[in-house]
């Protein structure tokens, strides 16, 4: 008998039978422990990081590195523990050397790994060819290519402005001021700055486009230069607007410990506002530039309450869910999330600034509206995001799209609706490993 294909496997989602109360340990956080990655490849000595998320798209970064020449050694101490997937012992050490090719990058379907890694490339001695997923060819990367243009690299990808492409390294790039529209992935300003500090000029990165998402991830690496010792000036700091200059300068190698990954755990904060229960997420930290740490007040704002303990993060449920009126600009990736929940909510929700979703791993617009609509919901497309108008659901098909934040959304609704089938819940090994395994044990299935 031929096993099924896990793309096309369907996982019953399980069903809450009452309140959850569960502890989850959720995995260090994707986009810093890719940050860190490249943070430690161009750095001047040695560095570590500490509980990094072993996922695919940060395996694929590591192995990207390594094919250019970079040590990374992963090491495991004998007192490590296994808590869900996570393995609190574990360790990556990352020994700097040459940049080098020839060498053919994976970048699988990771925007951090096909946008962070060409402008690395470029210090390459030799030539980088990057490849990935079918879907991958789709995403933008000609805000990074144009950039890296104009900054000195020489970059072959046929006039597409996408994968495939390769980046022929000369060992060193000039950098300078470049203008670059970023308003379809901050991603594009974080590529430039986190590899600006070895560019013979920095780099002067200025946005000429319309309003930029995720500012959080912008912060978040201007925040992880400076801790390795990069001179980064930014708007907020008083700069121009839409500016962000790194000055040249060799990079430190650090002992870093990864965050939890804080949009990671939205779905099981999620089960504790659909169930009325309580989940406590360990080691959630008082100060963070993680996106996720928005669900705070927005998943309060539904009908949760919240507090920051010694425990962790103490998210409660009131039994309640209410619809919200929120702009998502800033934090677009937990657009899944909050639709799922917004999908069986008491009132409408309208969730706005959200129109580059479209170009995410998948049009995530329209795939969450065929898919809530599909199991009976009322959501329909606007401009720049979702209108939910909620309904009685009932079970079916919810289809991911390749997607792990389509497959936890669905995880989330599967636990108020019975019947509800995902299909290729393997894809939330992206971000989320062992996922259906977290899923089940905080529900003590």
């Amino acid at each position: 008998m031929t096993a099924t294909p896990a793309h096309t496997a369907l996982w019953p989602a399980p069903h809450a039978s009452g309140a959850v109360t569960a502890t989850v340990h959720v995995p260090g956080s994707k986009s810093v422990t890719n940050r860190a990655l490249v943070l430690a490849a161009l750095a001047a000595e040695p560095g570590w990081l500490r509980r990094p998320l072993r996922s695919r798209d940060t395996l694929l970064m590591a192995g990207a590195l390594r094919a250019m020449g970079v040590g990374i050694e992963e090491t495991v101490s004998s007192s490590s523990a296994v808590t869900g997937g996570l393995v609190s012992g574990e360790a990556w050490r990352v020994i700097p050397s040459g940049l080098h090719g020839p060498a053919t990058v994976d970048v699988g379907n990771a925007g951090t790994v096909m946008r962070f890694l060409p402008p690395v490339a470029a210090l390459a001695d030799g030539p980088i060819r990057f490849d990935g997923d079918p879907r991958s060819y789709e995403r933008p990367l000609t805000g990074v290519i144009d950039a890296l243009r104009v900054l000195g690299a020489r970059i072959d990808d046929d006039g597409r402005g996408a994968l495939p492409l390769t980046v022929h390294g000369g060992g060193a790039l000039d950098g300078g001021p470049v203008e670059i529209d970023a308003s379809s992935s901050s991603q594009f300003v974080s590529a430039l700055l986190l590899s600006g500090a070895r560019f013979n000029q920095g780099v002067e990165v200025r946005h000429v486009g319309g309003p930029l998402p995720s500012m959080p991830h912008i912060r978040m690496t201007v925040d992880m230069l400076r801790s390795a010792g990069a001179q980064v000036d930014t708007p907020e700091a008083g700069g121009e607007p839409n500016v962000w200059r790194v000055t040249p300068g060799a990079l430190l190698g650090r002992d870093l410990t990864v965050e939890p990954d804080l949009s990671n755990a939205q779905p099981f904060l999620a089960a504790a506002l659909v169930t009325g229960g309580t989940v406590t997420i360990p080691d959630w930290p008082a100060h963070t530039t993680q996106p996720g740490d928005a669900l705070r007040e927005i998943f309060t704002e539904m009908g949760g309450s919240c507090e920051l303990t010694e425990q962790g993060l103490v998210f409660t449920g009131s039994g309640s869910i209410h619809g919200l009126d929120v702009d998502l600009s800033e934090v677009g990736e937990l657009t899944p999330g909050i639709a799922a929940v917004a999908a069986l909510a008491d009132s409408p929700s309208t969730l706005r600034g959200v129109a580059h979703l479209r170009l995410h791993e998948t049009d995530r617009l329209a795939a969450l509206t065929k898919e809530i609509n599909g199991l009976g919901g009322d959501v329909t497309e606007t401009a720049d995001g979702l209108h939910i108008r909620p309904r009685r659901l009932h079970g079916g098909v919810f289809h991911t799209y390749d997607d792990h934040r389509m497959a936890t959304a669905g995880a989330v609704i599967g636990l108020a609706v019975d019947g509800v089938q995902i299909e290729n819940v393997a894809t939330t090994a992206k971000t989320l490993p062992d996922f259906p395994e977290l899923w089940t044990g905080m529900l003590g299935n």
